[in-house]
């Protein structure tokens, strides 16, 4: 779905991806945004910020109610504010006009190398399950726990963690986090990880009663908290 107040670019947007083969719908209007994503369901979602009926970041917060599209927002405003704001609300990624084509069917091919919904699988003997102090993650049934009780990840934050907890001891940098989870395409836009590092742990300090479990190394990057319980 392609949601664009000006019609040349969202012609451009649209013409883009229906040569990768995707049926696109064409929406102009923020309300009219979060009523079709309800209805048609879409895979992805490439998202103007500055629409009218409701802007880019409160139609973003809707659909992330109900939807785990992929979603991309495309604005020509590349202000650090207005990036951070969208990433905190749900965005995949982020995406300042002028832009290519080539670059856009490059992040789009990107996150669709990822999973998308969250998938509940039988244990299994082989299954991948990764422990760290009082978090628990089934990689394969995209399901984490922490003291028993089931946390709420999107799919990109529950891809970070699987990352630091399959070598918990090891320092990540932010770069290497890119590559590992959003692919050689976004080598270079570190605030993505600092992003959904920042909500991820928030989330997961919040459901262990404080204790921090994602260490920052300043200058370096990130890993797990090293911990006895």
């Amino acid at each position: 779905m392609v949601v664009e107040d000006d019609v040349d670019i969202r012609e451009l947007i649209v013409y883009s991806l229906e040569s990768q083969g995707f049926t696109v719908t064409q929406v102009g209007d923020g309300r009219e945004a979060v009523e079709v994503t309800r209805s048609v369901d879409p895979d992805l979602i490439t998202l103007d910020l500055g629409l009218p009926g409701l802007d880019g970041v409160e139609v973003c917060r809707r659909i992330r109610e109900f939807s785990d599209a992929y979603l991309m927002m495309v604005t020509a405003r590349d202000e650090e504010v207005d990036r951070l704001i969208g990433l905190e609300t749900g965005a995949d990624d982020f995406l300042a006009k002028p832009f290519s084509p080539r670059e856009l069917k490059a992040r789009v091919n990107a996150m669709f190398r990822r999973p998308r919904r969250p998938v509940t699988v039988a244990v299994v003997p082989d299954q991948e399950i990764l422990e760290h102090g009082p978090i628990r993650v089934d990689v394969d049934g995209r399901r984490v726990q922490i003291d028993g009780a089931d946390l709420d990840l999107t799919r990109t934050e529950f891809d970070l963690l699987a990352e630091l907890m399959r070598t918990p001891s090891r320092v990540w940098s932010r770069e290497a986090l890119l590559r590992s989870v959003w692919g050689d395409e976004w080598t270079s836009d570190t605030h993505l990880v600092e992003v959904h590092i920042g909500n991820l742990r928030r989330k997961i300090t919040a459901a262990a009663d404080g204790v921090r479990l994602i260490h920052t190394v300043r200058g370096v990057g990130y890993r797990m908290e090293a911990l006895d319980r």
